[in-house]
């Protein structure tokens, strides 16, 4: 007698190890935020002399995101094919607003502050580019390698969004943007002649507007940032030519990570957290990590990371539509490259730039778009397992049709 055949589940179940790996980061991040604030909050007024201050509102930053993560991955990755218009545009009204209301931090204006919360859109920005390059891609296929039609109308888009983050004077966030937005291009079949034409042209442009600035303000606030931005180039060709200056941070930073050494100080036990380096909880996190932990601990976080990353482009890759794959691509490549800009420059890698370390560094914003973010790649993976358990019942039950035959015969 021949077996029914076995139900299909409409519904497949997120990757496991994608989702536990994420809470893993966001717990050590946690941990490592109290690490490094715990002191400098303990002693501030400013901060009411909380030691806990930033770790519960790194705790709070938590949890928004992980609803927001919940909420992303429920929702049938597709809908974001429809969805992204409307996130776009206002990403896009943000980052206009930012420029003419926005505060001013380090150098860069790049929040605002809306009903009592500071929100960076540039953060919103990178989500948001993905989600069109993979929708306006998807839908071009062929045409993207056409100049006129398919590749200039992308990148007129890429450039004006980037080119408002640039006037925010973020450069870190505008490079992250560029290169994520490249490699979405070039997974989707774009012309490698166009891409490296596009490379060239935005080198000499920003060195262009970068010389011209550095030309014409020499004695207002442009001309500091640019000598600022001069400064960091100084310190990592030589991060010993003016320890006290420029390369202060970079010296700091080093100094921890050497001080760590194999086995690392010990959980808590950093000493240049201790108002020597500047921003421990959130730019320079890592080198806390690398002071408490040593080779031995930074060597597991990274391989962690690695793991991480490769597996949500596996899962990327393995999704049935170019959709799906685009913006599993885009994600992934917009945290790898953004820990790549953070760890480098810590390490004096590449010089320093100033964006968070994913998952780990303090930052509302930042936290909250890339729980989020994952939520919609855990959504993918959905997908792919629910495709792959189909074929798998499918092949089952053939296997099983044939089984009965077979008796049947006998």
């Amino acid at each position: 007698m021949q077996q029914p055949a076995q139900k299909i589940t409409t519904k497949g179940a997120p990757d496991f190890q994608l989702l536990i790996m994420t809470v893993i980061l966001v717990c050590f991040g946690i941990i490592m935020v109290f690490s490094a604030s715990s002191s400098i909050a303990w002693t501030n007024k400013n901060y009411n002399f909380d030691s806990l201050y930033f770790t519960k509102k790194h705790i709070l930053y938590a949890v928004i995101g992980l609803v927001g993560m919940f909420f992303a991955m429920k929702a049938h990755y597709s809908k974001y094919k429809k969805w992204f218009a409307p996130f776009f545009l206002i990403t896009l009204a943000l980052l206009v607003i930012v420029l003419m209301v926005g505060k001013e931090l380090n150098g860069a204006r790049s929040w605002l502050n809306i009903f009592g919360f500071s929100l960076q859109p540039s953060e919103f920005a990178k989500l948001a580019v993905i989600l069109y390059l993979a929708a306006l891609i998807s839908k071009k296929g062929e045409k993207l390698r056409d100049l006129r039609s398919g590749y200039i109308p992308v990148m007129v888009v890429v450039g004006l969004i980037a080119g408002l983050i640039f006037l925010q004077n973020d450069l870190g966030s505008c490079m992250i943007l560029v290169a994520t937005a490249g490699l979405i291009i070039f997974a989707g079949g774009a012309s490698v002649k166009h891409i490296m034409a596009s490379v060239l042209l935005l080198v000499l442009g920003a060195s262009l507007v970068l010389g011209i600035g550095a030309l014409f303000n020499h004695d207002d606030n442009s001309g500091k940032e640019s000598s600022y931005k001069a400064g960091r180039i100084e310190a990592f060709l030589d991060p010993m030519a003016d320890e006290k200056g420029s390369s202060y941070n970079l010296v700091q930073s080093l100094t921890a990570i050497g001080v760590g050494g194999f086995t690392g100080a010990g959980f808590g036990q950093s000493i240049q957290k201790l108002h020597y380096l500047p921003n421990p909880y959130n730019d320079f996190i890592f080198a806390v990590i690398g002071e408490e932990f040593g080779f031995i601990g930074t060597s597991l976080f990274l391989l962690l990371y690695g793991y991480f990353i490769w597996r949500g482009l596996f899962i990327a890759l393995r999704c049935p539509d170019i959709f799906g794959t685009l913006v599993g691509v885009g994600i992934m490549s917009l945290i790898a490259i953004q820990a790549f800009i953070n760890i480098g420059g810590v390490t004096n890698t590449i010089p320093i730039t100033g964006v968070t370390l994913p998952f780990i560094s303090y930052g509302g914003t930042s936290l909250i778009m890339m729980m989020t973010s994952m939520g919609i790649m855990l959504s993918i993976s959905r997908e792919t397992n629910r495709v792959a358990s189909e074929k798998a019942q499918t092949t089952n039950s053939r296997i099983s049709g044939r089984s009965s035959i077979s008796m049947r015969m006998k």
